[in-house]
């Protein structure tokens, strides 16, 4: 009589790796143990469902109970509340940079949740094996660090609301021959004017959808002045880092409350930069080459970064040229980009933006005043 044993493999990983693919619906969650796989499907946002396909999964892939577990998912709409959770759940996570993952360069590719988290699994093995090219992770701010951003964000979203009432009414106005200039005369217009040339009086609905209109473009211009009125506030009463930084960067002729608000609160407040080339590809100013073979071009800035940043950084270096003309700065821009025409200064002025986010930087972290600028008298 011959006995067969039939062993079981119960070998024990140390580490259980989890990717997520985020829906509004649907969460897709991808684990291994480094050799073999398993996808499931859970509710979004169902906490219990999720930490009960972890403990599944542990078993089904043979780890250890207490073994270390490590995620990712995509930055996207969820933002970092489920990183924090994680995070307090005593998952290891990383938020990865959508832009940075793999894709194949075929014309027609298979894209579906499982292919895309398995793809992200593999990605998320590989980075925490040592190969940190695999994923480009994010840096994430605190909740108060995130909280502070909002201000400039309602300011920024409220200036294009008021922009698009604006451009109605004077739409609405032009059909009529009516040219409007001034938004103040609104009220006045609504009584007395009427149409151009055939002097005819503005029909009723129209006036009725202007009156209206105009009470939307006052709250939001109202709304507007109050949260300028409460930056202002805040920086000059707060006695903290954040808010005197951004009294230092207004210290210098040319920068503003909006403009330093913006490069503290989005950029300086809650990075960490080694050096010059991490805060300018944080900005997404650093320019991508292209040289293969006999063919070199420079296909223009990155954009990769902070696009708040990049767009107030083009804005402050023209006011820069304005307000601090015989700085170091502005003297290498006029000699490089001054002669040339409208399409070279345009190129130059991107090329001083990174270079004027670089300075102030410095000047920030180190006191160290940009060469030759001018501060504001006190």
């Amino acid at each position: 009589m011959k006995t067969v044993l039939q062993g079981k493999d119960n070998a024990i990983h140390p580490v259980l790796y989890m990717a997520m693919e985020l829906s509004h619906k649907k969460w897709k969650l991808g684990f291994s143990n480094g050799e073999r796989k398993r996808v499931k499907t859970v509710d979004a946002r169902d906490w219990k469902a999720l930490l009960a396909e972890i403990e599944l999964a542990k078993n089904k892939l043979s780890s250890a109970a207490n073994c270390k577990v490590v995620s990712c998912y995509e930055a996207g709409r969820d933002g970092f509340w489920i990183h924090r959770a994680l995070i307090a759940d005593g998952i290891e996570n990383q938020v990865v940079d959508s832009a940075s993952i793999e894709v194949s360069r075929r014309k027609r590719q298979v894209k579906t949740d499982r292919v895309d988290v398995i793809a992200l699994l593999g990605l998320l093995m590989r980075y925490m094996n040592g190969e940190k090219a695999a994923l480009h992770t994010l840096r994430i701010p605190t909740v108060a660090e995130e909280d502070d951003r909002r201000l400039s964000r309602e300011r920024e979203r409220l200036l294009k609301e008021r922009g698009s009432h604006s451009a109605r009414m004077k739409s609405l106005l032009i059909t009529h021959g009516i040219v409007l200039e001034r938004l103040t005369g609104v009220a006045r217009l609504l009584k007395t004017s009427r149409a151009a040339v055939t002097g005819y009086a503005l029909p009723p609905e129209l006036k009725s959808e202007l009156a209206r209109e105009y009470e939307r473009y006052e709250l939001v211009d109202a709304q507007i002045k109050q949260l300028e009125r409460l930056q202002i506030e805040r920086a000059e009463s707060q006695d903290i880092p954040a808010m005197q930084n951004i009294q230092h960067l207004r210290s210098l002729k040319g920068v503003g409350w909006q403009s330093s608000w913006i490069l503290n609160m989005e950029f300086f407040n809650w990075r960490q930069f080694k050096n010059t080339k991490q805060v300018g590809a944080c900005a997404g100013l650093t320019p991508t080459p292209y040289a293969s073979g006999d063919s070199t071009r420079e296909q223009g800035i990155s954009k990769a970064g902070n696009k708040r940043i990049r767009k107030l950084m083009v804005e402050l270096a023209w006011l820069w040229l304005r307000y601090q003309p015989d700085s170091h700065l502005s003297l290498w821009f006029e000699k490089r980009f001054g002669r040339g025409g409208k399409r070279m200064r345009r190129i130059g002025i991107v090329a001083l933006a990174r270079k004027l986010l670089i300075a102030l930087w410095r000047y920030l972290e180190q006191g160290v005043i940009p060469q030759g600028a001018v501060l504001k008298a006190v």
